[in-house]
């Protein structure tokens, strides 16, 4: 267990773009990792990068000092200066043995993530790990931790709340546009391609909503998003000309000012009286306050979101009790099977070696008695001796076993 080993970089450690650099291609990983397994002479590997965290999982009888870590990021990073390589080898967060486990568990279950009870970690912890199996990476040892990780973490969100109330902004929005029972064929309006708009437009798009426009600076990014959407798009110079109307806006971009002047709305609205539904997830806010004042319209605010996200937060919190107890049970279980596996693979060797004294004394010890025998007599005492091979392989083993596991 001591040769397990943990890098990791974290929101806690390095900023979102910092850790960026560290990404490696899926298409690359293969070729590029296989290379640094053999150059540092790494027993296992498995490679684990999201959008807000890259973590190296290893395995190595070598000293995994100051030095170690600086040739580790170098011989993987050879492109970056020594400045930055410096900088990965100080901010990193480190892990050994059973710490190791733990922190893997912690992972998987969110409770280490920048938002508690982040579900989608346990996808990206298991699929990282099939990708460098795949790649003939990992081993016996990564394995099995990652079984228990994996059957851990499913446990969690079985059998606590900690996912259960959303958090992020995106899918408050959609849960709330969602309690106001919309039409599918609702006329969205969605001004700004960002990554915000594009995930709360991934939301709409899967549970049905069919009638885009989508507004952008950059028309190719607002024709990338449309084209997702099978909808229209439009450069953000049009929308004050915009004719055709809305049911719901959606709107986030980084502006410094009020995007939507009550000119602007006035002439989206057109002569539509009924209350229209504003989400406006930019900061500061992308509708005018004025706006308000003289329409009826439901606006869903960033500030309103966040408010319904503390909350959730806060109750996610309480869980996190729960989760921890359930990941100490999954460390003593963990330690107990890593013994028994070790054991396991130690005492393989004990059926060939009983073969090998068999076959010796038959072919050469006994060799002459052996062949003084009739046909019948030679097959009974074979028979016998594979029978006698057969039980002081398996009691002994057994008794071996349960000796080392109390021990």
């Amino acid at each position: 267990m001591e040769r397990l080993h943990i890098l990791a970089f974290t929101h806690r450690n390095l900023n979102v773009s910092e850790i960026g650099r560290l990404h490696i291609e899926l298409d690359k990983q293969k070729e590029v990792l296989s290379a640094f397994k053999s150059a540092l002479h790494l027993d296992e590997l498995m490679f684990l990068s999201t959008c807000n965290r890259v973590e190296f999982i290893f395995t190595t009888d070598q000293l995994v000092d100051a030095a170690f870590i600086h040739n580790f990021f170098a011989t993987l990073y050879p492109h970056l200066d020594e400045g930055v390589i410096n900088c990965f080898s100080k901010n990193n967060e480190q892990y050994e043995a059973l710490g190791a486990v733990n922190h893997l568990l912690s992972v998987a279950s969110s409770i280490d993530s920048m938002i508690v009870g982040e579900r989608e970690i346990i996808t990206q912890v298991r699929k990282s790990f099939e990708d460098c199996k795949a790649f003939g990476l990992t081993g016996d040892t990564i394995r099995l931790v990652m079984r228990f990780t994996i059957e851990t973490a499913k446990r969690v969100y079985t059998e606590t709340s900690i996912a259960t109330k959303p958090v992020s902004v995106v899918s408050l929005a959609y849960h709330t546009l969602k309690n106001k029972r919309v039409p599918l064929d609702a006329r969205v309006v969605i001004v700004g391609a960002g990554v915000t708009n594009t995930n709360m437009s991934k939301f709409l798009r899967k549970h049905g909503f069919k009638n885009f426009t989508v507004f952008n600076r950059t028309l190719s990014k607002a024709e990338k998003l449309a084209e997702d959407l099978n909808g229209t798009a439009l450069p953000l110079t049009e929308l004050k000309n915009f004719k055709g109307g809305f049911d719901v806006l959606i709107t986030c971009t980084g502006s410094d000012n009020h995007l939507i002047s009550p000119e602007i709305y006035t002439n989206l609205v057109g002569r539509d009286e009924d209350k229209k539904i504003v989400i406006d997830i930019a900061i500061p806010h992308d509708l005018s306050p004025e706006i308000k004042k003289m329409y009826p319209v439901d606006h869903i605010s960033v500030d309103y979101l966040q408010e319904i996200s503390n909350k959730n937060l806060q109750e996610r919190a309480k869980e996190v009790e729960h989760v921890e107890e359930i990941i100490q049970e999954a460390l003593f279980n963990y330690k107990e099977a890593y013994k028994q596996r070790n054991i396991e693979i130690a005492m393989r060797q004990v059926p060939q070696k009983m073969k090998e004294i068999k076959s010796t004394a038959l072919e050469h010890v006994f060799a002459e008695e052996m062949n003084a025998l009739d046909d019948d007599s030679r097959e009974t005492v074979e028979k016998i001796l594979a029978y006698m091979e057969k039980k002081y392989i398996s009691v002994p083993m057994k008794m071996a076993k349960e000796i080392l596991l109390k021990s």
